[in-house]
């Protein structure tokens, strides 16, 4: 999360500009006294919002018009450039909206505007009772779409956690390095809930859904009915089964407890391993280095995330965290760990003060198959996000659901694209039967270096790169069978979302 940016640039829309030197189509970026603001024009129509992303606080003016919106150059959010409404996830807040007015052939933007609701087009009265398990970013997003679309019946979501819905990403980058503070974390405050009359119960684990009867039974006995039911369960870390690893000082990293727990470790100790060289592993030996711990990573792969990011971008990501004194052990295994000593399949022996394991996640689907709901990989879902179950649907880590433009599915583990699944979800449990089809996003911070990613591939076999990894300046085009399907750009925020843009076009 970054801190909102320093006193605009531009002009002063409250000392009015000359209408002549507004563009008849698209954004002009200037501010009303120390805010950012952004003009846009479409023909004779005027409208101008706030210039500040809502999500991390990112220049929109640095990212892409599409038509009446603009994405965020960051995070991919997207807003409305008529009415400020954060239309695609990662932000939910809207954007602030300011009154032109036109005096002559000059223009003026000096007052904000009362915010309005938007798309607020859906009969309650069809659905009364709304029940989502899960409290990650499926379930939240989903929860919020829906009292944002006009739903005001019941709606109860069920979370195992002990904490609010808060901001996963940012466990692995700043918050871990100690960069940002707690109350970055959750999504919303408790006052959220509770304003918006959304029944959360945290550590509520459930036990069994049960379909004919339209209820969800949690562990205490206690059971919720529904009309319409959202499976958020999400994904959990693969835990090694080997000697030790069942130790105190062995971490996984998928909740804020857990980065509490790493936190108030790492305040002791010297030397950390971090067991695989995934993304959320390798954010945390980047965190860790920050916090001055010697750090170790152990991983099979000869490079790190070369099947994903092929080996140029794997092989400049090793190199960056080398720079940063992170020390690697590759192509190696760790067979053992008795609170102490790591041993690798080598015989190498690793003295270390904590392990990190980030191995990877699986599907919780074990709740819904028992429940008869098909499972495979995943909860089997069509186009809307409902299994064949009528009225149950599934979003977020578990979701399988139709690759568009062809006759796979697929399950993808990110952020963005749960969030934005369960907004698709609220709509279709409401009845607007809107397709998902959103181009999957993920970002990857290793210390002052963010990889963007957009699309998803299955297997890709050719990669085109355009422009130098090395040099911090590139996009990494990835192909199957001659369709692209996916990109990876570093130093070209812009670039990312022009490519989300065409793999949205088909």
């Amino acid at each position: 999360m970054t801190a909102p940016l320093e006193k605009p640039d531009g002009p002063d829309f409250a000392e009015g500009i000359a209408l002549a030197d507004v563009p008849r189509q698209g954004i002009l970026a200037g501010r009303v006294g120390d805010e950012a603001v952004l003009l846009f024009r479409s023909g004779d129509e005027w409208s101008a919002v706030g210039a500040t992303c809502t999500h991390y606080g990112a220049p929109l003016a640095e990212g892409l018009v599409v038509g009446e919106t603009i994405r965020c150059p960051w995070h991919h959010a997207c807003f409305s450039l008529r009415t400020g409404a954060a239309i695609k996830a990662p932000a939910f807040d809207p954007l602030t909206r300011w009154k032109v007015e036109i005096e002559g052939e000059r223009l003026f933007v000096r007052s904000k505007l009362e915010p309005t609701a938007h798309d607020r087009d859906i009969s309650p009265s069809e659905v009364q009772r709304i029940v989502i398990i899960g409290g990650g970013a499926a379930g939240f997003a989903a929860a919020e779409m829906l009292r944002r679309l006009g739903y005001r019946g019941a709606l109860t979501m069920l979370s195992e956690d002990t904490s609010p819905p808060c901001d996963r990403p940012n466990l692995s980058k700043d918050y871990l390095a100690g960069n940002a503070p707690e109350e970055w974390i959750p999504l919303k405050s408790d006052d959220y809930y509770r304003e918006n009359e959304i029944d959360l119960r945290l550590g509520a684990r459930v036990e069994a859904i049960d379909v004919s009867g339209r209820r969800v039974v949690t562990e205490d006995g206690t059971a919720f009915g529904f009309d319409k039911l959202l499976l958020a369960t999400g994904a959990e870390p693969v835990r090694l089964r080997m000697p030790g690893f069942d130790a105190a000082n062995v971490y996984t990293l998928r909740s804020l407890a857990d980065a509490r727990a790493i936190i108030a470790q790492a305040k002791g100790a010297t030397r950390a391993a971090v067991i695989g060289a995934s993304f959320i592993g390798l954010e945390a030996a980047a965190a860790l280095r920050a916090r001055g711990l010697e750090v170790h990573v152990v991983a099979p792969e000869p490079v790190p995330m070369a099947k994903i990011l092929g080996a140029e971008i794997g092989s400049f990501v090793r190199q960056l965290h080398e720079a940063h004194g992170v020390t690697f052990h590759l192509e190696r295994t760790a067979n053992g760990f008795d609170g102490n000593i790591l041993t690798l399949d080598d015989g190498n022996r690793l003295t270390v003060d904590m392990v990190i394991v980030g191995v990877g996640v699986k599907p919780r689907t074990t709740l819904a198959s028992t429940a008869g709901i098909a499972s495979e990989n995943g909860v089997l879902v069509d186009e809307y996000l409902e299994t064949a179950i009528e009225g149950i649907y599934a979003a977020g880590d578990i979701a399988r659901y139709p690759r568009p433009g062809t006759d796979e599915r697929v399950r993808v583990e990110h952020w963005v694209a749960a969030e934005r699944q369960g907004q698709a979800a609220a709509a279709n449990m409401l009845g607007r039967r809107t397709p998902f089809r959103d181009v999957p996003f993920f970002w990857s911070r290793h210390y002052d270096i963010s990889i963007l990613y957009v699309g998803e591939t299955r297997g890709w076999d050719e990669r085109r790169i355009d422009g130098s990894v090395f040099d911090k300046d590139c996009t990494v085009r990835f192909y199957e069978k001659g369709v692209m399907r996916a990109a990876a750009s570093i130093g070209r925020a812009v670039e990312n979302l022009k490519e989300e843009l065409r793999l949205e076009q088909g």
